[in-house]
């Protein structure tokens, strides 16, 4: 909670709106021999995961409450995770990056391990060999950028920024890290981890993966595939809107045929995922601003899917959707909430799922690098998706208590917030997408 209330203060007061430069910069020497330095900063990319990650972080720990067993090593494991998170958000060097990704596998593979449903030892060994798998990719190629054409390794952002690769080894660095991300995004067919370490992690845990996790796979295309390797971004961003359209299908198709409520809420997570792909792979300005929005906005409403999914567990005991029936009369609250919630996912106007996949819309319709049949084509792929409400059990349980409506009210307020005045999240990006995207055309000028 405290470091919540620092992250807004130091957000209110320290951190220039206007500015796309790096702000708030701490720089220390860490390990002398190479040129190692502890060096974090925060700019318009990086301070709305930041915030998210404070306010659903803070949530969470509420949603733990009814933890009873090790419940003082349950908080201090999502206390890590929250730090290895911030962290990625902040790093401003290569190796501090992948020290800070790594520091957080840790905390969720016991957080899955120890608490959650029966096959909880099988999905959280899944979830630690996809993502480990996916590091040595990073790790390869933080070591390739770090090492080229110089005897010292260069690890920090600004420099590597700058740097000119030759552009098949721009491409060989750009698919090392593109399948690191693409496991955290997670990107088809890399995605099979996500709906069994949901479907049995406890809910608070789920908040967490589904807010925050995922975030961090998108988060690095942006900031590492988009701004270091430009060049690379540009010949692959086509297949980035590809897949991106392919999941969005995929996903959504897969979510209305699961048995599990979990699992459902896991693979729209996956469907949704595929918006912030295409916004990518669109270069456009407007692409890339709806894709860091719905980064946010998908945030919230995958936090607030499963802690709805998570608290309706608690009070019934049942996971599987056609043993649920008739939930709206004994537990009215909960129905309204999860409607409303399901609603705001299914982009429903006046709420941020539309607003963000809408602007997403316009950055690939805008897009010059595609010709008119495809966009057409996605078009109606994007308006054609959806996917079922439910309906759950058949006797009397208590309805939600004050904490739970403390949480389910402080998701849907930023929801809607988001949807009626979008600016107040795109103000914090604008200046910095422009920066990035400048890169493209500066390059393309020169060619």
């Amino acid at each position: 909670m405290l470091e919540l209330l620092l992250t807004t203060y130091v957000f209110c007061y320290h951190f220039q709106l206007d500015d796309p430069l790096i702000q708030l910069v701490e720089d220390y020497k860490w390990i002398n021999f190479f040129d190692f330095d502890w060096r974090l900063g925060i700019d318009g990319l990086s301070i709305g995961p930041i915030l998210l990650t404070g306010f659903i972080t803070t949530l969470a720990t509420l949603a733990a409450w009814p933890v009873t067993r090790d419940s003082r090593l349950f908080h201090f494991l999502m206390l890590a995770m929250y730090s290895g998170q911030i962290g990625s958000f902040s790093s401003r060097d290569l190796l501090l990056f992948f020290i800070m990704w790594e520091l957080e596998l840790i905390p969720v593979y016991l957080l899955l391990s120890m608490w959650g449903g029966k096959k909880r030892l099988y999905s959280a060994t899944k979830f630690i060999l996809y993502t480990a798998g996916g590091s040595v990719f990073l790790l390869l190629g933080v070591l390739g950028i770090g090492l080229y054409g110089s005897n010292e390794p260069i690890l920090n952002f600004e420099t590597s920024a700058n740097q000119s690769y030759p552009v098949a080894l721009e491409i060989i660095f750009y698919i090392g890290f593109f399948l690191a991300f693409a496991v955290k995004s997670p990107i088809i067919p890399l995605h099979t981890w996500l709906p069994d370490t949901h479907g049995e992690a406890h809910y608070s845990t789920c908040m967490l993966l589904a807010g925050i996790l995922l975030k961090m796979g998108a988060y690095g295309l942006v900031r590492i595939n988009m701004e270091l390797l430009p060049h690379a971004h540009s010949i692959f961003s086509p297949w980035l809107v590809i897949v991106g359209t392919m999941q969005i299908i995929y996903a959504a198709s897969t979510s209305s045929g699961q048995r599990n409520l979990k699992k459902r809420i896991a693979y729209s997570s996956v469907s949704h995922m595929g918006f912030i792909i295409i916004g990518i792979g669109s270069i456009t300005d407007t692409g890339l601003n709806g894709a860091v929005l719905q980064i946010i906005s998908h945030g919230f409403l995958g936090a607030a899917l499963f802690f709805l999914a998570g608290t309706t567990y608690d009070r019934i005991r049942l996971v599987y959707l056609d043993e649920m029936g008739g939930i709206a009369i004994p537990m009215p609250k909960i129905f309204t909430m999860f409607s409303i919630f399901s609603m705001a996912s299914l982009a429903l106007p006046g709420m941020s799922g539309f607003v963000s996949e809408l602007i997403v819309f316009f950055g690939i319709i805008t897009s010059q690098k595609y010709l008119l049949m495809p966009k057409i084509l996605i078009t109606f792929v994007m308006m054609f998706y959806g996917y079922k409400l439910f309906n759950a059990p058949n006797s009397y349980f208590f309805d939600s208590g004050p904490r739970e409506l403390f949480v389910l009210i402080s998701i849907f307020l930023p929801v809607i917030g988001i949807g009626i005045y979008p600016d107040f999240v795109l103000s914090l990006s604008v200046d910095k997408v422009e920066a990035i995207l400048s890169n493209f055309f500066i390059d393309s000028f020169h060619e």
